[in-house]
């Protein structure tokens, strides 16, 4: 009784084990996203562009350091015995023209500009990385029906050689099934190869260091048409496109910098109080007692540098650029919105025009010509024509599908907005 207690069990062990070593590594869409915006490297160095811009912040709210200065003086002609001396001073910069305040306001627009620029680079990231993974998504597909076609023609090689040896069929029909079988098989391990460099490239993407591909990756290609009014979504790319808020922000920073430039001209007066001690001179000439004596003064510069008003004229014309470079961004997103969205109807009329009636005609011709190729009614061409005929239409549908689902996340991408999803 306990040898079998002991046998189930361990029999239940080795279930438990191989269905564990069976169990395959999925990646699934939202996963493979999440992992895009939490792990890729390119983005998380793009991210420290807002810390560096608080810092930058902070350092524009630091007032000018104070200066000390302190000074020793001594004859020393010791025999004529002037004394010495000892003095000490603190200065200080005091700015105008508000120089601090608009330091600080143009860090601050800067690390607005910063935000919407990282912003705009998620908006890109995100839909390089979804074209990534429909375009694995569609060599997957690919490599699927190669190996599907490659399985049969293998398995007509295997009945054409017993065909062969009851004389029932050719040796050049048999060699010629037997050919067809071997280079679908070096077609089939070249889509292979190009399916694993597609899961290198979603691994890039997720800033994965260990390079360990996935099994597999969830989802297919599917087509659902979506209605869009143009102008509707030209609105919508000019209210959402962080590359325009970040084009207005550019505006702001401009002024800033030209508020910047007006403050600098202003002048600075630097404050200074002291004290000195001079020590007792026994000259019997020009004898004096010790003393003390405190200092206080204010310095004014001569702005003769603000005759040149080249910093200034600077930062204006740039101010007037940025706002034509905002203007030029604006067409742009309109121009990017209107082609994205003729790309996206264009693709899904022919995925609409591509009957899937074609798709089941293509599939009854070969089955057919598979039956009459058993039955000796047709040649071995026929047959191969009509299996690369179906492989072709099959081929050209992914094609087209994964060209209409492209151009969908382009549109997303043109106008700022995001709904894409992946079929499970």
């Amino acid at each position: 009784m306990k040898n079998i207690k002991s046998m189930i069990f361990l029999f239940s062990l080795c279930v438990a084990y191989h269905g564990h070593a069976q169990e395959k590594q999925l990646l699934t869409f939202h996963e493979y996203l999440n992992n895009v915006k939490n792990s890729n490297i390119s983005y998380l160095a793009e991210k420290y562009n807002v810390d560096i811009a608080d810092a930058n912040i902070k350092a524009a709210k630091i007032f000018p350091d104070p200066e000390l200065s302190v000074g020793y003086a001594n004859n020393q002609n010791w025999d004529l015995q002037m004394g010495y001396g000892v003095d000490a001073e603190l200065s200080w910069r005091l700015e105008l023209g508000g120089k601090r305040k608009a330091r600080v306001r143009l860090a601050q627009s800067e690390k607005e500009l910063t935000g919407a620029l990282l912003e705009d680079y998620f908006r890109n990231l995100r839909a390089d990385a979804t074209l990534a993974y429909l375009a694995a998504l569609k060599q997957k597909r690919v490599y699927e029906l190669q190996k599907s076609s490659y399985k049969q023609m293998l398995g007509l090689a295997h009945a054409d050689s017993l065909r062969l040896r009851a004389g029932s069929i050719m040796e050049v029909d048999a060699r010629q099934s037997k050919l067809e079988a071997a280079t679908m098989l070096n077609d089939l391990y070249a889509s292979e190869g190009e399916l694993k460099d597609m899961l290198v490239q979603l691994q890039l993407l997720q800033g994965n260091k260990t390079m360990e591909l996935p099994d597999s990756i969830a989802g297919d290609l599917f087509f659902v048409k979506r209605e869009y009014n143009l102008h509707e979504l030209i609105t919508t790319a000019q209210n959402n496109r962080a590359d325009l808020q970040a084009a207005l922000i550019s505006k702001e920073v401009s002024q800033n910098n030209v508020r910047l430039a007006k403050a600098n001209r202003a002048i600075d007066l630097g404050l200074s109080i002291g004290g000195g001690y001079s020590s007792v001179v026994r000259n019997e000439i020009a004898p004096a007692p010790a003393f003390k004596g405190v200092t206080a003064g204010i310095s004014i510069p001569l702005k003769f540098s603000n005759t040149n008003k080249a910093e200034l004229r600077a930062a204006q014309l740039a101010a007037t650029q940025s706002e034509m470079q905002y203007q030029a961004i604006e067409l742009q997103i309109a121009a990017e919105v209107t082609q994205a969205y003729n790309r996206y109807n264009v693709a899904s009329r022919r995925v609409e025009q591509f009957d899937t009636a074609l798709l089941n005609e293509a599939e009854t011709i070969y089955k057919k010509k598979v039956y009459s190729y058993d039955q000796g009614e047709t040649t071995i061409l026929d047959l191969l024509n009509a299996q690369r005929t179906y492989n072709d239409v099959q081929v050209n549908y992914i094609e087209t599908l994964y060209d209409c689902v492209a151009a969908l996340v382009e549109l997303e991408r043109a106008c700022g907005i995001w709904n894409m999803d992946v079929k499970q």
